[in-house]
């Protein structure tokens, strides 16, 4: 009879100790997992990380590129009716037909700087035709130059780029050829405006 609780209290323990040893199993394979589930957590969001880091990489450049183009895209600062467009191409290429590109920026820069100023008519056609005390502002337009000028291309390019707002005239309202023009005439510009710069064969005035 002993024998068989001793045996039931052997077998009992046992059990005890086999449940103990299975608790203590589960716990360190457990505790060994966690690592391993972290550094697969870490892994994916390291995946995650450095593939929003390519997209914001990728959205920044091609937003670069889209400023770049809206920064280089240009829009004509003067929006001119065609009797004004025809009339800066012509007269252009009558008082500068001679000098390079720049030198015709340069009459059309003052055409339109004329324009823009209060004390001109408020169109190209009316600044070019204009006279003062019968006598025209444009000696080309009296002459026969203005009428019979071929348009090159050069004075076209010239021509874009004034309408579109470059401006290298420093607000010269008046130019003219020294050495073509009469003293009596130089006299005045002496007398009356402010020299600005000499380019080409023309003097600028303010």
């Amino acid at each position: 009879m002993y024998k068989k609780y001793i045996m039931s209290f052997a077998l009992a323990g046992m059990m005890l100790l086999s449940s103990w040893v299975c608790v203590r199993e589960l716990r360190i394979n457990r505790t060994a997992a966690n690592p391993a589930f972290r550094m697969e957590y870490v892994d994916g969001s390291l995946e995650e990380d450095k593939h929003s880091f390519i997209e914001m990489i990728s959205s920044v450049s091609s937003g670069q590129r889209v400023v770049d183009y809206e920064v280089l895209e240009q829009t004509k600062k003067y929006q001119l009716p065609d009797a004004d467009y025809e009339a800066l191409l012509r007269i252009v290429e009558a008082e500068a037909g001679g000098e390079d590109q720049e030198g015709k920026l340069l009459v059309a820069n003052v055409v339109l700087n004329r324009v823009n100023s209060d004390l001109f008519p408020d169109s190209v056609v009316d600044v070019v035709m204009q006279r003062e005390q019968g006598i025209a502002q444009f000696s080309p337009t009296v002459d026969g130059r203005y009428q019979s000028v071929r348009i090159s291309e050069d004075t076209v390019e010239a021509v874009e780029r004034a309408i579109y707002g470059e401006d290298i005239s420093q607000g010269a309202l008046y130019f003219c050829a020294r050495e073509k023009a009469d003293s009596e005439k130089m006299q005045w510009f002496d007398r009356k405006l402010t020299r600005l710069f000499a380019y080409g064969n023309h003097e600028f005035f303010q």
